[in-house]
């Protein structure tokens, strides 16, 4: 019994390395980190995903789209403050991510638009996204969803996190 609690647990621990390990990916020079999105409320149709992009390389490049199957259409978009009204708009010519720098697409800024999804997006639940670059080609990336109203992904690191 021993034996087979400890090789159950050897087993945890590994699939816990590779979630965990999973959570960054790289396109060419870009690194992509802490993909996450909120849960979505009730009968929710669209819903949004954040990350952080780092571009290691000495060349700028774009984030050009984003795709995948959890919802009929999948947009980057921004938050713009038009007649002192905050809006969403669809980000024309893809996000920018200049050498050397990084951009994080986060709640109240850049972030990737889901409209019309295929199911709801529920807390601990994990869905898979493709993002495509103009020069560093494309990457998919596992879309980590946290609680409904999340403004930070949890990672162990914040407050949020640890009063749990």
């Amino acid at each position: 019994m021993k034996k087979l609690f400890a090789a159950l647990t050897a087993i945890i621990c590994l699939s816990l390395t590779s979630i965990v390990s999973a959570s960054d990916n790289k396109a060419g020079d870009i690194m992509v980190q802490k993909p996450w999105a909120r849960a979505t409320l009730g009968q929710m149709k669209n819903g949004a995903s954040f990350l952080s992009l780092h571009n290691m390389g000495s060349e700028d490049d774009t984030l050009i789209s984003a795709s995948g199957t959890a919802a009929k259409r999948i947009e980057l978009h921004s938050h713009t403050m038009i007649d002192g009204v905050m809006k969403m708009r669809q980000v024309e010519g893809g996000i920018p991510v200049k050498a050397g720098s990084m951009v994080e697409l986060k709640p109240g800024g850049f972030h990737i638009m889901m409209m019309g999804l295929s199911a709801p997006l529920k807390e601990g639940e994990m869905f898979p996204l493709t993002l495509s670059f103009e020069k560093s080609g494309s990457v998919d990336i596992m879309i980590h969803v946290q609680k409904g109203g999340a403004m930070e992904p949890m990672d162990g690191t914040t407050k949020e996190h640890t009063t749990h």
